[in-house]
């Protein structure tokens, strides 16, 4: 079982970026508030939302989990700093739900780059 963990939490953590892109490529009015709160709308919105999927595919690929963890990381700390700054932690009367999902994603994507921390090429050389 603990093989398969990893695999696992890539498969969440790809799954959470992958099932939020119906909002953003949709214009789902909660996205579109969202994005041009933070003065994003639209390119934001379609950019990030390219990114979450890049991000969701380099996750599912073995070589390139590392990459997805790290671009993952990126984009949804960027996601927790608005929430932070801008948005706060309650959208559209959600109870926090976008927010605590930012989070929990952060977190597992942080534990992937852990555990995939020896993929990284730059990182763990041998001279």
């Amino acid at each position: 079982m603990k093989k398969h963990i990893p695999f696992i939490l890539r498969i969440i953590v790809a799954a959470i970026l992958i099932q939020t892109l119906r909002f953003k490529f949709t214009a789902h009015p909660d996205s579109v508030y969202i994005f041009k709160k933070m003065g994003l709308e639209p390119y934001g919105r379609i950019g990030i939302g390219i990114l979450e999927l890049i991000a969701g595919f380099l996750l599912l690929i073995p070589k390139t989990v590392w990459l997805g963890a790290l671009l993952t990381l990126s984009v949804i700390g960027g996601a927790i700093l608005m929430h932070l700054t801008i948005l706060g932690m309650e959208i559209n009367n959600d109870n926090g739900i976008l927010f605590t999902t930012a989070i929990v994603t952060f977190l597992l994507a942080f534990k992937i780059l852990y555990i995939y921390k020896k993929d990284i090429p730059f990182i763990n050389k041998s001279h």
